[in-house]
């Protein structure tokens, strides 16, 4: 591992701060496009209370952001680790849209209805595609090293 304040490197924890923000995006954008294309409420659950969706969208960029930060902090990441990413976000959306259900008055079937419609629905597919979109973008821009922006008086004399 580099010290994550070597100079003129993305650190870690600013990658990771813009891949949340590009995860968050994706799953708004995805979400909402696919949810006017069908016709179709994300969570379509009647007698379920319109908490713990966002909530648990909520817990699963939380998810995501756990996820992948031990992968950011490593020099050279493998793109592999966004698999395990996706799939630890998206069972942590359900997971979590469970037990909200639960703590906001919805009964067990309920709750239960609503993860086994979340799961077989595009729901999921979302939220862990949208998890291996930001997350392989962040991987890359780490395994590239890429560099802060300059301003061209901001380099050194000899042009590095």
């Amino acid at each position: 591992m580099t010290s994550p304040g070597a100079p003129g490197r993305f650190p870690p924890a600013a990658l990771l701060a813009f891949a949340v923000a590009g995860y968050v995006a994706l799953v708004v954008f995805a979400s909402g496009l696919l949810s006017l294309a069908t016709d179709r409420d994300v969570i379509a659950t009647p007698g379920l209370s319109p908490v713990p969706g966002p909530l648990a969208a909520g817990v699963a960029a939380l998810a995501f952001a756990a996820s992948l930060w031990p992968a950011l902090r490593q020099e050279h990441p493998k793109y592999t680790a966004v698999i395990g990413v996706a799939l630890f976000t998206a069972l942590a959306h359900l997971a979590a849209l469970w037990i909200l259900a639960l703590v906001f008055g919805a009964d067990v079937a309920t709750a239960t209805g609503a993860v086994g419609g979340a799961a077989t629905s595009w729901t999921s597919a979302v939220f862990a595609g949208a998890a291996v979109v930001a997350g392989w973008a962040a991987l890359a821009v780490r395994r590239t090293h890429a560099h802060r922006p300059q301003w061209p008086w901001e380099q050194d004399e000899d042009g590095e």
